[in-house]
């Protein structure tokens, strides 16, 4: 039997750190005028106050397990989307309900899509918060929680593996508290220095450190309406480039990266295959920019780079509108949004790791095909692929594109008065599913989603939602073996 009291302890303790953690908007609040003081304390008091009672009311509740585990990340993130519009209803940046939290879920999910149509005259405390909201989205703040309070007596494998349910096993230290530690620290570290970096290029440390949040969770929201391509700095695109790649680079090679075991980050077969895919498609897309449009070489290389680890790796910065190019690279950045980052990195998407299992396995088919009585598996890194991997995988992408095609007749359906409808609808599933944040269609690079409508703002927060736990932490709940006692 599912212990609910125990869920809502874990639930209770989710709120109160989100509660502190919108305090930190306060002191940009103030430096700018405070304006929207009041709003982010109220909305802080409520949400601090609302963990209390729950943890304060299950206190004495007992260990949570694999099925609470899941259920306490579904609704996890459902209430801290509820709780974190909180600030943009009280300040009335967006008054009305759906927006708020379409803006919530977006920034959580770390999907980047808004409906703020002047983002330079939000609040700057508000805007903080909004930034925020995709960093604690980003490594997700049930990591932080399980670092943070071990004595709290939670499930901490639990929650971690439906928390990050990527096909992966790699562990940088074998208990689940010093793991979930060493990712904060790797996520932390990289944030200041990326935002000390972006301040030596020129940003303001405003525009630095929102910017700084917003790249390593490969989130995307930005402070300003043309997002990066209001910072038309060559130094600035490169170095967010760059982060952008690290950050979709599964921070487990991160970490031997950092301590110098360099010979197992070029062990992993995953990495190998994302360098390459990007440096393929880097050449490829620049020619065709170069010749399509009148950019110089460098623009072209650097609008085409830029735009590329942007959409690949889930974080959805603009520097170009790349559906302006040419109707087949539309088609190619639409695909693009199907790839995804590393496994156990902070981007969305299907992740490098599946397609690169699924790619090995069907070439390994046609041999099988030639050799029926030959014993031949597929391997990642040296070790064999378990069929019990190998089937999780393509049940994956089933469900994956089972839910974009349906999912699209859907939002074509409910937007069946647009001038495009199709291309729009296929764009704002994919971009959400995928926790991309700009499509093609009227959700390209240079829209936003305000004029969807509410309908669709609904059951594209959903989709959002859907894609960050990667699908099964969602759909098990409207299983009925998950509710089963027995």
């Amino acid at each position: 039997m599912i212990k609910i009291g125990a869920v809502l302890k874990v639930l209770g303790v989710l709120l109160m750190v989100l509660g502190a953690l919108m305090l930190s908007s306060l002191p940009f609040s103030f430096y700018y005028g405070g304006e929207d003081a009041a709003a982010l304390f109220c909305s802080a008091l409520v949400t601090g106050l609302s963990g209390l009672g729950l943890w304060y009311s299950n206190k004495n509740q007992e260990k949570v397990g694999k099925r609470e585990g899941y259920l306490i990340v579904a609704l996890g993130w459902l209430a801290m989307g509820l709780v974190s519009m909180l600030p943009y209803l009280f300040s009335g940046v967006l008054s009305d309900f759906t927006n708020a939290f379409f803006e919530s879920i977006s920034g959580l999910t770390t999907t980047g899509a808004s409906v703020i149509n002047d983002i330079e005259a939000v609040p700057k405390g508000v805007l903080f918060w909004r930034s925020l909201t995709q960093w604690i989205g980003g490594m997700g703040i049930i990591v932080l929680t399980v670092a943070l309070f071990p004595l709290l007596g939670i499930g901490g494998v639990e929650l971690f593996i439906a928390e990050a349910p990527g096909p992966t096993s790699d562990k940088i230290h074998p208990r689940i508290k010093e793991t979930a530690k060493r990712l904060w620290l790797i996520y932390v570290g990289l944030t200041a220095l990326l935002t000390f970096l972006l301040y030596l290029c020129g940003m303001n440390f405003y525009d630095s450190i929102n910017h700084g949040l917003t790249t390593m969770a490969t989130g995307g929201f930005s402070t300003k309406n043309d997002s990066i391509a209001h910072f038309d700095v060559p130094l600035i695109q490169y170095l967010l480039t760059f982060f952008m790649f690290l950050a979709g680079t599964n921070y487990t090679i991160i970490y031997f990266g950092l301590k110098g075991e360099l010979k197992k980050v070029w062990k992993s077969d995953e990495f190998k295959a994302y360098v390459i895919l990007l440096l393929g498609l880097m050449f490829f897309i620049t020619c065709l920019v170069y010749n399509f449009t009148d950019h110089s070489l460098e623009q072209s290389f650097r609008d085409s780079t830029f735009q590329i680890v942007s959409i690949i790796t889930t974080t959805g910065f603009v520097s170009a509108d790349y559906t302006s190019w040419s109707p087949g690279l539309t088609l190619v950045f639409f695909c693009l949004l199907f790839i995804g980052g590393c496994a156990g990195s902070t981007s969305g998407g299907i992740k490098v790791i599946r397609h690169l299992v699924l790619i090995k396995n069907t070439f390994l088919e046609f041999k099988r095909l030639l050799h029926p009585r030959a014993l031949i598996r597929t391997k990642v890194d040296g070790h064999l692929v378990a069929q019990k991997v190998l089937t999780h995988i393509l049940v994956f992408l089933l469900i994956y594109l089972g839910i974009f095609f349906s999912g699209s007749i859907i939002m074509a359906m409910i937007l069946k008065n647009y001038d495009q409808p199709l291309m729009t609808a296929f764009g704002a599933v994919a971009t959400a599913i995928g926790n991309v944040g700009p499509g093609i269609g009227a959700v390209g690079p240079v829209d936003n989603f305000a004029h969807i409508p509410d309908l669709g703002k609904w059951f594209l927060s959903f989709l959002m939602l859907l894609g960050r736990l990667e699908l099964f932490t969602i759909l098990i709940l409207f299983t009925p073996y998950f509710w089963k006692t027995n």
